[in-house]
């Protein structure tokens, strides 16, 4: 039933209780109840991980087909009897069916990867990478069923992304379970389950992998600006890696314990842009992670948190934690933790966040990668000038993070009489930066031929007020526009000295 690699594995560790037999039976029986666990492993993991076929053909465009700027994600399935009322492709309807038809066993998928199942509904887990500018994905599990997928949220940054089956209920759904990967160890026994390329696409049929944890965590030099440290999460240090050879196509796998839980989602992407061959990688399954899995269920953008700080590689002294050696105005550790800009032995250090130490600026960054916009984390700060050990709870901003991602129609803030709002803070991280982050609700979008558009507003105006009421947050605009009586006052903000504009929304 399993694959290639499976029969070698277990056709060395035969050889294996051999010569263990030589030795001593109980060290062969050893052996063998650790060959049995595996195999029980794999057995339990296979049904919950899927082979991604993926197409980037711009053809399914030209067929009406393919998703369209308003809704990136919905991919849609494909309908081959649309090929014979199209002049120019009836006649060769069956080469263009094994050409666009992802569902066809003959077809041979222009780019491939795995997934995992986490949720029975028809939910999948895989790289953002995998299913980066797909115009069609089809999604096969063990014995051959598949279905069409939609993507319905990726981020490039935690390189994850969220499938729905189109036709989740023809199939038989086995979630995964889920591990804590902040609880192993190096030198632990893993196995990689995964579709290899060209060996599982047609039948769904995922292969397995034998090794240990090489090493936890991987450090990248961090810049030194918060706003500036936007690359992908895994560049700081955060992969789990693995002497479990990992080759293209294993990118969404799953990588699991003995116990047969998920504490990796296998990527080759960190091995192919760092240059390293040897091995494999996965992104680490933590409550982090999970946090980000579940924003990304729903539909909705990930929205990082932001403290509104540059900050030191090294505390001058040589001691642990994260030197400020800057503030923004308006930040949250401005606002909430009372920090300043100083200079020399003034400056203030954070030594820890949530409880977690900090070593230098990767850890405070892998602490704070996974943190959400709007949520509390607890500082621990030294003040510069006289050595006092303070803790403060701060409300994080949004972090900006350019760059293309998607998410559902549902998963979006909604308009408000034309008007779609969003953090303020992002005006201080990109062009042209404001010196400081204003208290209110940054106007993101707004709807033509709206209430917002015939009043005047426009993108990048800054809401203080609704009906004289402050509003700080996105989520505090929602809140007070949909309690307020009528009319709908709002106020926006003007930089001093001139005075503030107010409009009315009907």
């Amino acid at each position: 039933m399993h694959r290639r690699a499976v029969a070698i594995l277990l056709t060395v560790l035969s050889s294996c209780c051999a010569i263990l037999v030589q030795a001593g039976d109980d060290d062969a029986q050893k052996a063998l109840a650790l060959q049995k666990v595996m195999q029980k492993v794999i057995a339990q993991v296979e049904p919950s991980v899927a082979c991604i076929l993926v197409s980037r053909s711009e053809m399914y465009q030209s067929l009406g087909l393919g998703p369209d700027k308003d809704h990136p994600g919905a991919l849609g399935d494909f309908d081959p009897d649309i090929l014979r009322s199209k002049p120019g492709l009836s006649k060769d309807a069956p080469l263009w069916k094994r050409r666009l038809d992802l569902a066809d066993p003959q077809h041979i998928p222009q780019a491939f990867g795995s997934g995992v199942v986490i949720d029975a509904t028809g939910l999948i887990l895989t790289n953002y990478h995998v299913v980066q500018d797909a115009t069609k994905l089809y999604v096969r599990l063990p014995g051959g069923k598949g279905s069409y997928a939609d993507i319905i949220a990726a981020d490039w940054r935690s390189d994850l992304a969220v499938l729905r089956l189109l036709n989740g209920k023809a199939t038989s759904l086995t979630p995964i379970r889920l591990g804590d990967a902040d609880k192993v160890e190096r030198g632990q026994f893993i196995l990689s389950v995964a579709n290899v390329f060209a060996a599982g696409f047609r039948d769904g049929q995922p292969s397995a992998s034998f090794g240990i944890l090489s090493n936890i965590r991987r450090r990248a030099v961090a810049a030194p600006r918060e706003e500036d440290v936007t690359k992908p999460l895994h560049n700081y240090g955060t992969l789990l890696q693995t002497d479990a050879r990992l080759h293209l196509g294993c990118s969404g796998g799953a990588l699991v314990n003995l116990q047969g839980e998920m504490i990796g989602l296998t990527t080759s992407m960190a091995a192919i842009q760092g240059g390293e061959t040897p091995g494999g990688f996965a992104i680490p399954v933590n409550a982090g992670l999970r946090r980000l899995i579940e924003v990304l269920k729903r539909g909705e953008e990930i929205e990082y948190g932001f403290l509104g700080i540059n900050f030191g590689e090294r505390v001058p002294d040589g001691t642990a934690g994260v030197t400020v050696e800057a503030v923004i105005p308006g930040s949250p550790v401005f606002v909430d933790a009372g920090l300043r800009d100083t200079t020399g032995s003034a400056r203030d250090v954070i030594l820890s966040i949530n409880g977690i130490a900090l070593q230098q600026s990767d850890d405070l960054l892998v602490a704070l990668g996974t943190q959400l916009a709007g949520s509390k984390v607890r500082l621990e700060i030294r003040r510069g000038r006289d050595k006092q050990v303070i803790t403060r709870e701060v409300t994080l901003a949004k972090l900006h993070v350019p760059g293309k991602r998607i998410v559902s129609s549902l998963g979006r803030r909604p308009f408000f009489r034309g008007v779609r709002v969003d953090y303020t803070s992002l005006l201080a991280q990109k062009p042209p930066r404001l010196p400081s982050i204003v208290a209110g609700a940054l106007i993101s979008e707004i709807k033509s031929n709206s209430p917002a558009e015939r009043a005047f507003l426009k993108s990048g105006d800054i809401i203080t007020e609704v009906n004289r009421m402050p509003v700080h947050t996105p989520q505090a605009f929602y809140d007070a526009v949909n309690k307020a009586a009528e009319p709908i006052e709002l106020t926006l903000y003007n930089p001093p000295p001139e005075a503030p504009t107010r409009v009315f929304l009907k």
